[in-house]
């Protein structure tokens, strides 16, 4: 496994090792890796002839000052992981190697109403910084495939947008949400939770299994899983919407062709988490 960290390097490996290689797969992640990046990682082992994975706490995608200074930062770690795993090259620039002109000078994206709701209401500014990160890395690493988890559903509504208006010849791959055993989706901040914190947190899970079991209407399980989340302690909900599976639009009545999907977000202390079910 190779360790890249300027932006020059990787633009040079990555030339000359398409020479060679038909498929390459491509991770981006922040770091603080977990099983649910692992199972990324797998899913492009088994798909391409060669996979990277950059490792960048992307300081753009921050609207919280205090959330970048805790995101977790476990390097050495991270490296052990990927190595175990097979990983062929691990790109981990500083920030002036992805923003040379600073972080100020940015593009501007239009993705219309994928960023009117939810995470873009809730975090301003969110998506300029994702879609801007993700986009500089694209060009510099050229992947085949990219892969992306399902957890993080309007960021990959977000991605595949982005990939369509600049017609990148890029694949984006859906992963599943990975889960602890008692249920909580796998997440680099779940380290921050305390042991309390940690109890309660199950329950966010817990209310979107239980909405999905009790076939009620979407009125009914909007209002069951905002209930289940208000009743327990130390959970504060952000919001709950049940969308279009494409355009992330909210939906009044259930119907297969707008592949219903729940998406939520719960602070737990200082803390926050987002989770999604498929209806």
């Amino acid at each position: 496994m190779i360790v890249l960290h300027q932006r020059a390097e990787i633009e040079s490996y990555m030339l000359d090792l398409r020479k060679f290689s038909s498929s390459i797969g491509f991770v981006p992640t922040m770091g603080a890796l977990h099983a649910g990046h692992m199972s990324l990682v797998s899913k492009s082992l088994e798909q391409n002839d060669y996979t990277v994975v950059s490792i960048f706490v992307n300081p753009t995608q921050f609207n919280n000052s205090n959330d970048l200074e805790t995101y977790p930062r476990t390097l050495t770690a991270d490296l052990a992981m990927l190595e175990a795993a097979g990983c062929d090259v691990v790109f981990v620039p500083e920030v002036h190697e992805i923003y040379p002109e600073g972080t100020d000078v940015q593009e501007s994206y239009d993705f219309g109403n994928l960023e009117m709701v939810m995470e873009g209401v809730h975090r301003p500014g969110h998506f300029k910084g994702v879609a801007n990160v993700v986009h500089r890395l694209f060009k510099m690493v050229m992947p085949t495939r990219s892969y992306f988890g399902l957890k993080d559903y309007q960021q990959l509504a977000i991605i595949k947008a982005l990939v369509a208006q600049y017609s990148l010849p890029i694949e984006i791959i859906p992963c599943e949400i990975v889960r602890e055993p008692d249920g909580l989706a796998m997440s680099s901040r779940n380290v921050r939770l305390l042991p309390e914190q940690r109890k309660h947190a199950v329950f966010i899970s817990q209310a979107l299994f239980n909405a999905k079991s009790q076939k009620k209407s979407v009125e009914e399980t909007k209002k069951s899983v905002i209930n289940a989340i208000k009743s327990v302690p130390l959970l504060l909900l952000e919001y709950f919407e049940i969308v279009d599976g494409t355009t992330l639009q909210p939906i009044r009545q259930w119907s297969e062709s707008k592949n219903p999907v729940g998406c939520i977000a719960v602070h737990v202390g200082t803390v926050r988490l987002i989770d999604v079910i498929m209806f």
